[in-house]
């Protein structure tokens, strides 16, 4: 598979998120999911993220069996911290003060089973500390040999500007497709590239919607989190549903599914931008590792945007609640 660079640091084209083996999507399977990464790896793909927050703790625990006797220097292990889920409501929220950094790098070390992490990112950030403070505690862990490089999630680009002073930022995680054009408007794609920041784009497939699979709000399993997604609910989905079908009939003309067309319009946007597509079963992540080979023609790319126009989705992409600590 080709490379990509995240700052400084090379992974492989198309990432693969591990959220949904482990939390907040329906149908887990252990055995599928460990197998699952283990093709990845045959098949090139390198850079497999995580968080500490999935599960909470087990996702990261999944990933270190699954690479359990690989060669370590083939693989790029990318997790975060920073969303803290307790058991009570009083022992949930976001900690990114230097003390947790450390603490946190500590756990997740145990968990993967390793010695030190590759791309270490700030899930959220914390608004009771300065995000000089998180980045200046992170620079430290990369001096200090427990982690290679440094990232952040779903920040604005003033806060970017002011990171990257402190330390060099590898990459900038947040959502990016074609219903979630945020990243393009509010600058932070822009900050990236005059920056020399990688982006790691994660929910390229809007959350599995644009796969063209899912049909009915009613094939949601109960424990699937979508259905607590405004996108997903009562009118949206149709109004969705809709603007799916018309990015379809492109991959149907193309030759292509309409995961891989989804998957190819992010990477042919800018050449730092890395999606890190979530699967659990190796047959969709085959059909997602040859969107990588896939380019589109820039007539191509105008259809699929004049189809799925900036804006066109309906429905913000979290609830109310989750929406205010994006962007800071």
């Amino acid at each position: 598979m080709q490379t990509r660079k995240l700052g400084n640091l090379t992974v492989s084209a198309l990432g693969l998120g591990c959220m949904g083996m482990s939390d907040f999507y329906g149908g887990r399977d252990e055995a599928e999911s460990l197998a699952t990464i283990d093709r990845a790896l045959e098949l090139g793909v390198t850079l497999l993220d995580t968080a500490d927050a999935y599960g909470p703790f087990t996702n990261e625990e999944l990933v270190g069996r699954a690479i359990v006797g690989k060669s370590r220097d083939k693989i790029v292990l990318a997790t975060k911290f920073g969303i803290v889920r307790g058991p009570r409501p009083e022992d949930r929220g976001f900690d990114a003060s230097p003390a947790y950094v450390r603490k946190a790098l500590e756990g997740s070390l145990r968990r993967l089973g390793v010695d030190y992490v590759d791309l270490y990112q700030c899930h959220r950030v914390d608004p009771k500390t300065p995000i000089e403070e998180t980045v200046g505690a992170l620079g430290e862990l990369v001096q200090a040999g427990k982690v290679r490089h440094i990232g952040l999630s779903e920040v604005s680009a003033a806060t970017l500007r002011k990171a990257h002073g402190v330390f060099p930022i590898a990459s900038v995680q947040s959502e990016y497709s074609l219903w979630t054009r945020d990243p393009e408007t509010d600058g932070v794609l822009d900050t990236c590239r005059e920056l020399g920041i990688g982006f790691l784009a994660y929910s390229p497939l809007g959350r599995g919607f644009l796969t063209g699979q899912l049909r009915r709000f009613e094939d949601l399993e109960a424990d699937d989190y979508r259905r607590f997604s405004p996108r997903f609910q009562g009118d949206n989905f149709q109004k969705n549903l809709d603007l799916v079908a018309r990015v379809g009939k492109i991959a149907e003309a193309r030759g292509s599914t309409p995961s891989q067309l989804a998957l190819a319009w992010v990477l042919a946007k800018a050449p730092q931008i890395v999606p890190i597509p979530g699967t659990k079963r190796r047959k969709y992540l085959a059909e997602n590792v040859l969107a990588a080979d896939l380019s589109l023609s820039a007539k191509e790319m105008a259809d699929i945007e004049a189809a799925f126009p900036v804006g066109a989705a309906a429905g913000t992409r979290y609830p109310e609640a989750m929406m205010t600590s994006l962007g800071r």
